[in-house]
């Protein structure tokens, strides 16, 4: 504040606004303005004068949006990107993934590659992320680095794993990490992730959700991501993997339930009734051979659902841009109708709907006065963009991550003109590569 005149701390001028707020549509010529970590104002700027501020990013030839919401992955795992492709799940996961895991996921490898994964969302877009791996203290020391916001997990599995040796004592490790970080960071959730209604036992799926129903985060776990899987569930339980979790009387609007492919419709209904939140993985889905979700069919019973990229050792990138692309054209040839998963649709489940699956919606996933500065900017200025006649489609079906110019986080410019402002690029890959020298594939 300079005498009576206020002094902005970042005014974002012109462009194609999209604030992802339902019944709003696109506002050219934009002026958004950041005090703090805020969004003060959004309006069309009718070439007033711009106000006072500290940093301004001309936004002329470019789409503004909400930063992407990644609603599942497991970030250390950029670490063991195209080392075992073109297999199944189950081979993958028990014969390579499993093993990979038990020789070289260390603190050391945690962080780095966590470092690495957050330079990848950071330079495609994603402002938040929900992530559930092991050695999490790590993940946190690295997303705090980064100036990303995120909902960090402490992975939970029935048998030995990196940093438990002993799964008896995986909710003890847990619960520790919860009391760690429950109040470092306004940027950072702590919470607990079990791995699978198969890899976990009753007793700690019901311990993980009485510890996270305590402090009040989201309890995560794959769900249904096999046809093998869902069927060993109902032979062990008698029970569809949805009506065994609700038997449990885990089902609530706290559940976040990544994949969801095998559900039959009665599963979907309950889903929608108990509130459960979906992380949709398409691109990991497609490269394991999983299966096809039914989020068309989830969608419109009301279920709340987010794209998720999954770890790089099953997607191989986490770009959201080409998730929203594989979504919306996997559900059009799937039910042979190219009106399903509009662009505005696969849009929102980036954002708001991404904000909505972590709890966030009243924080983040649009832009509005008041809520968070968690904003990007898209350069439209190239060949494959041009010309632009509907920016929704435009992001959807031909945008890519590296369309990226601008990311705000919290009110904090980490990302300026494709430059890192809070990381060193070449110090983490080069430690990373190195990193992966040790590995034998």
């Amino acid at each position: 504040m300079v005498g009576n005149k206020k002094i902005f701390d970042i005014v974002i001028e012109g462009g194609t606004l999209l604030t992802m707020v339902d019944g709003k549509e696109p506002m050219h010529g934009a002026r958004v303005i950041i005090s703090g970590d805020k969004i003060e104002e959004v309006s069309v700027s009718h070439n007033s004068p711009i106000p006072e501020t500290n940093e301004i990013i001309t936004a002329e030839n470019a789409i503004i949006l909400p930063g992407l919401i990644n609603t599942h992955g497991h970030s250390p795992m950029v670490l063991f990107r195209g080392m075992s492709d073109d297999l199944p799940l189950k081979k993958w996961l028990y014969e390579h993934i499993f093993p990979a895991e038990a020789k070289y996921i260390n603190p050391d490898t945690v962080y780095w590659a966590s470092l690495l994964a957050c330079l990848e969302m950071i330079a495609s877009g994603t402002t938040t992320f929900i992530d559930g791996y092991f050695f999490a203290n790590e993940i946190v020391k690295a997303i705090n680095k980064a100036g990303i916001r995120a909902l960090v997990a402490q992975g939970v599995i029935d048998f030995p794993a990196p940093g438990v040796p002993d799964p008896n004592k995986n909710l003890d490790v847990a619960l520790v990490f919860l009391e760690r970080w429950i109040h470092f960071s306004d940027l950072i959730t702590p919470g607990i992730f079990c791995h699978s209604p198969l890899t976990c036992s009753a007793k700690t799926l019901l311990r993980a959700y009485d510890i996270s129903s305590r402090f009040d985060f989201p309890l995560q776990t794959h769900l249904s991501e096999t046809h093998d899987e869902a069927k060993e569930i109902e032979k062990k339980t008698g029970l569809r993997p949805v009506f065994y979790l609700d038997d449990l009387g885990l089902l609530n609007s706290n559940l976040i339930a990544a994949h969801a492919i095998y559900l039959d419709e009665e599963e979907i209904d309950l889903l929608a009734k108990r509130c459960v939140k979906i992380a949709h993985c398409p691109e990991s889905n497609m490269k394991l051979g999983s299966g096809l979700a039914a989020v068309e069919k989830m969608l419109e019973k009301g279920v709340t659902v987010g794209l998720g990229t999954d770890g790089c050792a099953s997607n191989n990138n986490l770009d959201l841009f080409t998730e929203m692309d594989t979504a919306s054209k996997l559900a059009k040839v799937a039910n042979l109708d190219p009106t399903i998963i509009d662009a505005r649709t696969v849009l929102k489940m980036a954002t708001i709907g991404g904000a909505k699956v972590i709890g966030l919606e009243n924080r983040i996933g649009t832009i509005e006065t008041g809520k968070k500065a968690d904003i990007i900017i898209v350069d439209a200025n190239t060949p494959h963009m041009t010309p632009m006649y509907n920016p929704y489609s435009q992001l959807v079906y031909s945008a890519t991550g590296g369309d990226v110019r601008d990311v705000i986080i919290n009110g904090r410019i980490i990302y300026r003109d494709r430059r890192f402002t809070t990381l060193d690029s070449a110090e983490i890959m080069d430690e990373v590569k190195r990193l992966c020298r040790q590995i034998d594939i």
